[in-house]
């Protein structure tokens, strides 16, 4: 067992060494990468920094000679991945731990978000009582609150410390006793709005041998999926609620970025695609929203969320950008249509209920979809039983036909 410790040798020699010792007691390899730019390391690193900002693209006099911290950071965590991944690549990588303020909270999770889904990541951080996004993205990395600063060694500390070691050498050195089965797994997309659907969906899958993983449509969850299917832990992808796309055209708040519905396409993989939530806009509470919007059709989901309705426009545009994304996939790609609506507030007498929009963003998808896209149009809502089935059997029978 070897966990990696990556860390400013030059400020936290002390504290990394100390962790460093509480692994070593419990029987656990250490391997210190040094991240620190400015100043000499207290304790001997197995990777120094020199090496490290070599990876990045750099050189330790350079960023020095800057004198640009932001720059160092970038640097050293551009380095600090590359570093890593290598190490797991050669089988010297089982878990990584990290400790520290802001800088190599920084640095330290740019590592821990290269290596694959699964390895133990834990960042014991000034920063975990914060917003943790930036650092943890989308990816499985606990962080662990420091509660006083990384600095010197005392009661609190060497408490806080052994912890955060401990539970590394937790999940290094235990594998979980419980059966599990290979399967061929589906990732499915989902929202609040099209929870009905995605449950039927599922149930069904699940029902004749599938795992699923469901992924919430809040940005972060689409590019999570994204990531996985490109690590191949995915076989096929039930796309329900491709939502994220209306909040990066728009801009909202749940934006997955413009490479959502790449990776299936890019795989090969079946996938098979509707249009949940195309109706929608995320913004936070109501009175954070720009003025560029006064006069639009709003929706309080929770003093926390609003939603805004998408326009006409809006969906004939969104309606291109997914023909684009789908004409570009390499393996068995559907696109269902949900005509009745494409969410519960999309539904007849609903508050969302747009038929003109809904049409608009249906034409731009006929019109722009190349041949090779299968199209299924219901006239259900997404969340009708009948849709949902309709979905479920369709990536069932893309899945087979590409075993």
């Amino acid at each position: 067992m070897s966990v990696v410790i990556v860390g400013t040798l030059d400020t936290k020699g002390e504290e990394i060494g100390f962790a460093r010792d509480v692994l070593e007691g419990q029987g656990v390899e250490v391997h210190l990468i040094d991240v620190g730019v400015m100043g000499e390391p207290e304790i001997d690193p197995d990777t120094d920094a020199a090496a490290v900002a070599e990876a990045g693209g750099s050189t330790l006099e350079a960023l020095r000679e800057a004198g640009d911290r932001g720059k160092a950071i970038e640097t050293m965590g551009d380095g600090a991945a590359v570093v890593a991944s290598r190490l797991h690549a050669e089988g010297r990588l089982d878990g990584v731990l990290g400790l520290g303020g802001g800088g190599n909270t920084s640095v330290a999770t740019a590592a821990m978000r290269a290596l694959p889904m699964g390895v133990p990541k834990l960042m014991l951080s000034t920063m975990a009582s914060g917003d943790t996004e930036p650092y943890i993205g989308y990816h499985d990395i606990a962080m662990m609150y420091s509660v006083a600063d990384i600095e010197g060694l005392n009661q609190l500390s060497r408490t806080v410390i052994s912890n955060a070691a401990l539970a590394m050498v937790g999940m290094v050195s235990n594998e979980p006793d419980v059966e599990t089965e290979d399967k061929p797994t589906i990732g499915i997309t989902m929202f609040g709005v099209t929870t009905p659907c995605v449950q039927t969906a599922r149930d069904w899958l699940e029902a004749r041998g599938y795992e699923t993983i469901v992924f919430h449509a809040t940005g972060t969850g689409g590019r999570a999926m994204e990531s996985l299917i490109e690590e191949g832990v995915i076989d096929g992808v039930l796309d329900v609620t491709t939502t994220e796309w209306a909040d990066e055209l728009v801009g909202g708040v749940l934006a997955a970025g413009p490479n959502r519905l790449d990776a299936a396409g890019e795989r090969g993989i079946p996938q098979v695609v509707s249009t949940g939530a195309l109706d929608m806009v995320n913004f936070g509470p109501k009175d954070s929203i720009s003025d560029e919007f006064d006069g639009r059709q709003f929706h309080v989901h929770n003093p926390q969320v609003t939603l805004m309705r998408t326009t006409p426009e809006e969906n004939a545009e969104l309606g291109r950008i997914i023909a684009e994304k789908l004409n570009a996939a390499t393996g068995p790609t559907t696109l269902a249509l949900p005509l009745g609506g494409v969410s519960m507030l999309d539904a007849e007498g609903e508050e969302f209920y747009d038929p003109e929009a809904d049409e608009a963003l249906f034409d731009a998808l006929r019109e722009h979809l190349d041949d090779h896209v299968e199209v299924i149009e219901s006239s259900a809502n997404i969340n009708d039983e009948e849709f949902a089935l309709t979905l479920a059997k369709a990536i069932d029978s893309r899945m087979r036909a590409s075993a």
